[in-house]
């Protein structure tokens, strides 16, 4: 690449993310506030400043709102007009929208671009990378995100990244709390709860998870000629049947499911089919 980029916050995901720049032919600067964290990488920056000042893209992976917007404030202090900073930590989606309007008028675009996938994904660069932002700055910051993740999207202005990432993990942290009742209703039926996980990560692995029927460019209710109303009903018969199996099961070893008996009242609303 024919430009340089820097990249701030060297964590358990930020590290990886940049390791996997450092893969590529690219002049990269790194910094982090622990300059140990910084060890391995050829070229380091002594502050943030210093990176708005010599980058044309900078990459951001700090903790939480208030870091986002001290790295900003320091990075638009020196930036270059045309320098997009790619926001990938999880912040309020109204934190993306205002840093965006500060940094517009200083010729710099900001891009919320959090991602999915862990450390892991970070690590072989299979991330997901959802991006808000205006498409001509997700064009020029495109091939550094590619060098992260293997999914990118950008899917509209800015703070849509940051709200598809709330969305997947809401997803993600209530089927934990999903797992947490499953497991105590296994522990109870005297099953290997060991076991039982690598049951669950295979098939997920074969049909997706839950993720398989996010197909439908709507939540609204499906009408009577939709194409995929077969198979949402047949999904909904085992579902209600299945729950009911596993709620009487719990039952019978006294353990509480509030969750299944909660699925089992809005599954088929859930598919869009409140209707049948």
């Amino acid at each position: 690449m024919s430009f340089t980029v820097g990249f701030v916050g060297l964590g358990q995901i930020g590290r990886p993310m940049a390791a996997r720049l450092a893969s590529v032919d690219i002049d990269l600067w790194v910094f982090d506030v622990a300059s140990a964290a910084a060890t391995g990488f050829d070229q380091v920056a002594g502050s943030v400043a210093e990176l708005g000042g010599r980058c044309d893209v900078v990459g951001v992976m700090v903790r939480d709102d208030d870091q986002v917007r001290e790295v900003l404030e320091q990075l638009l202090g020196t930036a270059r007009s045309g320098l997009v900073v790619a926001v990938h930590s999880t912040i309020h989606p109204a934190t993306a929208i205002e840093l965006a309007a500060t940094a517009q008028p200083l010729g710099v675009d900001l891009l919320d671009a959090p991602v999915s996938g862990g450390a892991m994904g970070a690590a072989d660069g299979t991330l997901a990378i959802m991006v808000g932002g205006s498409d001509a700055a997700y064009e020029r910051a495109r091939p550094v995100l590619d060098a992260m993740g293997s999914h990118v999207v950008r899917l509209g202005p800015a703070g849509a990244g940051t709200k598809a990432k709330l969305a997947r993990n809401l997803l993600h942290f209530v089927s934990f709390a999903a797992v947490a009742e499953a497991q105590r209703l296994a522990e109870a039926a005297g099953l290997d709860l060991e076991e039982l996980g690598r049951v669950v990560r295979h098939t997920d692995a074969i049909t997706g998870g839950p993720g398989a029927i996010m197909l439908r460019p709507t939540t609204a209710p499906m009408s009577p000629d939709d194409p995929w109303r077969p198979i949402f009903e047949h999904v909904r018969d085992l579902g209600e049947k299945d729950l009911l199996l596993a709620i009487e099961l719990a039952t019978s070893h006294g353990v509480q499911t509030p969750l299944a008996q909660l699925s089992l009242e809005r599954l088929a609303d859930g598919l869009g089919l409140e209707d049948a």
